[in-house]
């Protein structure tokens, strides 16, 4: 009879984290993550244990960092490391039986008692004898050993003052990360695939360049901005502290079955229809609207949007209009109904009779390579970020190839999921090679679905899913911001930009737009069916403009490390259930600055009252002990107080709902 397969080790370990539970695809960060790293070790009977981080960078340069123990019971050891380099960085845990902490445990026990005292004592000296003779130790500390060693027999010395001695400090950091090991076993290796630091980080603005610098003449037709128009708005996008800029699909529009004003059926001649409606005689996926200008005017666009420091996004957007080439040129990509007629797109009981779904499944290779060419078209142009419509409409296989294949050779490129779908669905695109998401909070709006949400993306699902947290979109007003008024977008600013290091803004959020369409969940007047130029300095001169609080938000985001950092946030529990109180920390060893950075939000997230309430603050996740006292200031107002572990807090939705907290030092 054959012997069994043995898995486990002498010293077992398994569950390892960070690692997709099917083990498919590499666990995700970006570059300045601090990525938490767990693993189950044990070993049999009472003897003590010590456990290793071995991490590996894409350089080459491997990093040892010793984990401690997590919950007691548990056999869970727990360290974090900040991943810098892009590239994949491969680790492996090591566990191995610690003579010294064995040896200390029943020393402590043993000689205070008086059992075996001598014995004892013996035993450690001749442990750090042995640990002296390990030629990778310093000088200092093999000297430092050796005269422990000989301390732990002399019998002139009372056994406990030798006892003492071996559990010095100076004598307990030198072995802890650099112990005296036996028994030593190895997980197996495991990978995390490491993406640039705008995968992860980042505040987006999104405009219609149609919009930007259009005029209506006197007979009601208009004339397109364009992006010698749109170029204009760019610094002041910048000056909101946005970082990337997303434009919606620049291509031609077709022109049959266009829609007119807020989804009708009958577009007058001067309408301009909806942009995702590509494809005309005037070109498809590669081709740019005539009315935005040429090939030169978009580099000009873009060039201007670099100098204000933004980065384009572009949208990519797989479907077509009835005009587009691909139609005539390719109708093995469409599906053909019976009665001869090709199916266009719907969604019940929305219908898009102005676009043609791609059918993925009649020509693959052949979809698949228009598809590489014209994202290695606008990559030629200078985009490196593309904001993707509706992958879930698509099949998975083709977004693992083509984000594959495009990251193989574009390694800084950064695509966005506009994937408002089934969770199991929504996750496995960002399994398979989405860098962002976007996500259910756009419809999490109470204290309760707030910390759920929150607390689900910054665990579960943070090892491969990163959300963007867009508070509006050109087809989503949801009823909150509807009915909610101007604090309702002032409380959904201010959760979006500090609970996730990736957040969003649609064109007309600052200006408080908030008329729905009739029995829809989207603006009147849509922008994408017909031109919106805004007026943003009169409103803002008018006070009708939440320009300069984004500002603040992005600005505090830009100076406080804690909040680009997706992993970190912690809920403190309030009395009143429409206080969400939340805190984001991080340890000074991860800040880049010597300091621990921790940012402390409170707000009332609802936006018709004024409430009262006692924050009850959770101060070890601050790095607190239980019943310090610590400064905090208000960034947004430059109000300070003192706080400890509950505090008293009202918030006025009308004038002020969100207190956004810079914690100083502790005193006790």
């Amino acid at each position: 009879m054959s012997s069994p397969q043995i898995r486990a080790g002498r010293i077992p370990v398994f569950d390892l984290s960070p690692q997709l539970a099917d083990d498919l695809w590499p666990a995700k960060a970006f570059a300045g993550e601090v990525v938490p790293f767990a693993a189950t070790a044990f070993r049999e009977g009472h003897d003590r244990i010590g456990v290793e981080l071995l991490l590996t960078s894409p350089s080459g340069v491997t990093e040892t960092r010793r984990m401690v123990s997590g919950p007691t019971g548990t056999d869970r050891w727990l360290t974090s490391a900040r991943l810098d380099e892009v590239g994949e960085y491969r680790w492996r845990v090591r566990a191995f039986a610690d003579d010294y902490l064995s040896w200390l445990h029943d020393a402590d026990i043993k000689i205070p008692a008086g059992i075996d005292v001598e014995l004892m004592l013996l035993i450690g000296s001749e442990l750090f004898a042995r640990a002296a003779l390990d030629a990778d130790r310093p000088q200092a500390q093999r000297r430092a050993l050796r005269t422990a060693s000989q301390a732990m027999t002399d019998v002139g010395t009372p056994s406990i003052d030798r006892l003492a001695l071996a559990r010095a400090d100076r004598l307990r950091l030198a072995l802890h990360h650099h112990p005296v090991t036996r028994l030593s076993t190895h997980s197996a290796e495991r990978v995390i695939r490491v993406e640039r630091t705008r995968a992860g980080v980042g505040a987006w603005y999104e405009f219609f360049p149609r919009s930007e610098g259009a005029e209506r003449r006197r007979d009601g037709s208009w004339k397109s901005g364009n992006f010698r128009t749109a170029a204009a708005r760019l610094p002041q996008v910048a000056a909101m502290g946005f970082d990337v800029l997303y434009l919606p699909p620049i291509h031609p529009i077709g022109r049959a079955f266009r829609k007119g004003p807020n989804n009708t059926l009958d577009a007058g001649p001067n309408d301009p229809g909806s942009p995702w409606a590509i494809g005309s005689a005037e070109g498809g996926h590669d081709a740019i609207h005539p009315d935005l200008g040429t090939s030169t005017d978009f580099r000009y666009f873009l060039k201007k949007a670099k100098e204000a420091g933004l980065e384009v996004a572009l949208d990519f957007a797989l479907q077509a209009s009835p005009d587009h080439p691909w139609v005539a040129e390719h109708p093995e990509w469409f599906t053909t109904l019976p009665d001869g007629t090709i199916a266009y797109a719907e969604n019940p009981p929305k219908k898009y009779q102005d676009i043609y779904p791609i059918n993925f499944d009649n020509d693959p290779e052949g979809i698949r390579a228009e598809s590489l060419r014209i994202l290695r078209h606008w990559i030629g142009q200078g985009i490196r970020i593309f904001r993707v419509d509706n992958p879930h409409t698509k099949p998975l296989d083709f977004w693992e190839w083509i984000i594959g294949t495009v990251n193989a050779e574009y390694p800084d490129v950064v695509f966005l999921a506009e994937a408002f779908t089934r969770p199991a669905l929504m996750r496995a695109l960002a399994k398979v090679g989405f860098q962002q998401s976007y996500s259910y909070f756009t419809w999490r709006n109470t204290k309760e679905e707030l910390e759920e949400f929150l607390t689900s993306v910054s665990t579960t699902t943070a090892d491969f899913m990163r959300p963007n947290l867009f508070v509006n979109t050109p087809d989503i007003l949801t009823e909150y911001l509807q009915f909610g008024g101007p604090a309702a977008f002032t409380i959904r600013a201010a959760i979006a930009a500090m609970a996730a290091p990736l957040w969003g803004v649609y064109s007309g959020f600052e200006l408080f737009e908030a008329v729905a369409r009739p029995g829809a969940e989207e603006s009147i007047d849509n922008e994408k069916y017909e031109y919106r130029p805004r007026d943003f300095a009169a409103a803002e001169t008018a006070g009708r403009s939440l320009a300069l609080f984004i500002g603040i938000l992005n600005r505090i985001r830009a100076e406080h490390p804690a909040l680009r950092q997706l992993r970190n946030i912690r809920f403190h529990h309030t009395d009143d259930p429409a206080i969400l109180a939340f805190s984001k920390h991080l340890p000074a060893e991860f800040t880049g600055t010597g300091s621990a950075d921790t940012v402390f939000v409170v707000v009332n997230v609802d936006p018709h009252s004024v409430r009262e309430t006692t924050v009850h603050v959770d101060t070890a996740a601050l790095g607190f002990g239980d019943e310090m006292s610590f400064g905090v200031v208000d960034l947004v107002t430059g109000d300070e107080w003192t706080w400890g572990p509950h505090n008293y807090v009202r918030l006025d939705a009308f004038a002020n709902p969100v207190h956004i907290l810079q914690v100083n030092g502790a005193d006790v």
